[in-house]
């Protein structure tokens, strides 16, 4: 009995010892090092599984070779190299240099777009460009919920599997966890192609728990897309806990759906190992008048080398002149994002931070506010989103660069997670979501006016401090 304890004791040391190997070689900021160095060394048991559910780095792994990306990505660049009288603006000519030297993402011309504020009038379009399909549906989606709404829309992809339209669905397996299998087994058994992304079984998938797909993209026909905060769920059109909800989405016609259904054939190729390259996914843009609205699609991974999204955040708010007004419903922010509003801030930049009042996860709603203390001391304005619960995702900056998709301000979103934005270099765009966030403003209040928050207690701010340990993980 001795001489198994003994085996389990050294296996386990062993176990350790591998691990913090991993993580050195990783060669993390050194806090990050440093912390899970701790963690494995004075949390017995717990500290290597966390470790291995939530610290695999897999940002230096190829999931998909560079072949096959190519072969995905030719298409959409030559539509890029076709396009005539391109012209790229002074301002966020840089930013574009960045977003397409790190993975090909490409601006493009002749964009029209339509916004959604309300659940309702999202779906309604959604269904209509659905049923208005001929020959394909891509949907990539972190949740697709069983419920009233959910059915409405895989009844609607199986009548157009019917009528012959090709239709692809790929959903996040965790955001899926609480969906019943046979509400996707009956659309496979109608013929929509359905893939999980990344599916969780132990013990093979458990480390890559904490990677999830939290894009919400649809493309139709190659002609139509659609991209915002909003996954396919009830609670998007009616609400939790008697709160109404706030989100923001968009439908876009014109160049920039190449780039849109680039980053779901990617997504495909990553769940199904097929190549899809097919001219007709592509087909050519005729449904929109030119205009130089000049937008770009942006994803980002933990297999990309480098955080997109992340980065494209930190040189808007470090080179902002005048104002930079952001939404999110979480404030996790890392590091570098930190330093970022703080800079601009305390350069007399007008940053604008709007959440919401109450969250909806009570552990990340007291680690958000030890970080709104630093940026309100640093000049920001915080305001709190008191008409419901406040989901969208969007950032303008000096009425000439905006962006909306599904990335949240926070470590999951900027680290851990498939995001996808879409940024435009357009003034009309702009002061269109510049006028979204002014409106919702209007229903917020300033946190320097809530004596909850300027006169919190010692013992408060301590266990804030505390649960702000957690905020990789939240």
């Amino acid at each position: 009995m001795i001489y198994v304890h003994w085996i389990i004791i050294t296996f386990y040391i062993a176990t350790v010892v591998l691990a913090m190997i991993a993580v050195l070689m990783d060669n993390r900021q050194p806090a990050k090092t440093v912390a899970w160095v701790m963690v494995l060394c004075f949390i017995p048991v717990i500290g290597i599984i966390v470790y291995f559910f939530f610290g695999q780095n897999f940002r230096k792994e190829r999931f998909i070779s560079q072949r096959s990306l190519d072969e995905l990505t030719k298409r959409s660049m030559l539509e890029f190299a076709e396009q005539r009288n391109l012209h790229l603006p002074e301002k966020g000519r840089q930013l574009m240099h960045l977003f397409a030297n790190q993975s090909m993402a490409l601006p493009f011309k002749d964009n029209d777009v339509e916004i959604y504020t309300e659940g309702s009038d999202f779906f309604l379009a959604l269904l209509h460009a659905i049923g208005s399909a001929r020959h394909h549906i891509h949907i990539d989606t972190y949740i697709i919920d069983d419920d009233a709404l959910g059915m409405l829309v895989s009844d609607a992809l199986i009548d157009k599997v019917r009528q012959g339209v090709e239709v692809r669905l790929i959903y996040d397996d965790v955001g899926c966890w609480n969906v019943r299998d046979k509400f996707f087994n009956r659309m496979k058994r109608e013929g929509v192609e359905v893939r999980p992304f990344i599916p969780v079984r132990f013990p093979a998938l458990t480390g890559k728990v904490n990677y999830r797909n939290h894009r919400k993209l649809c493309i139709i026909d190659g002609e139509t897309g659609f991209i915002g905060g909003m996954n396919i769920a009830m609670r998007y059109i009616k609400g939790v806990k008697g709160r109404p909800w706030r989100d923001t989405h968009m439908r876009i016609t014109g160049g920039v759906v190449y780039s849109l259904q680039r980053a779901f054939l990617i997504d495909w190729y990553f769940v199904d190992r097929t190549l899809l390259s097919d001219p007709r996914y592509y087909p050519e843009n005729t449904h929109v008048k030119e205009n130089n609205c000049l937008a770009q699609i942006v994803t980002s991974s933990p297999i990309q080398p480098w955080p997109d999204i992340m980065q494209g955040y930190v040189r808007i708010l470090l080179e902002a002149k005048h104002y930079v007004y952001m939404e999110s419903p979480y404030f996790l922010p890392t590091e570098p994002i930190l330093f970022a509003i703080r800079t601009a801030a305390l350069s007399g930049v007008d940053v604008r931070l709007m959440i919401p009042m109450h969250g909806d996860a009570k552990l990340v709603e007291w680690a958000c506010k030890s970080y709104l203390g630093e940026i309100v001391e640093a000049g920001a304005k915080v305001f709190l989103y008191k008409a419901g619960f406040n989901h969208s995702k969007l950032m303008v900056s000096d009425d000439h660069l905006c962006t909306c998709g599904s990335t949240n301000i926070d470590f999951r979103s900027f680290e851990n997670n498939f995001e996808c934005n879409i940024f435009f270099y357009d003034e009309d765009m702009a002061l269109r979501i510049k006028a979204i966030y002014l409106r919702d403003e209007q229903n917020c209040v300033d946190i320097e006016e809530i004596r909850d928050f300027t006169h919190r207690s010692f013992l408060l701010r301590l266990w804030e401090s505390i649960v702000r340990l957690l905020s990789p993980l939240l």
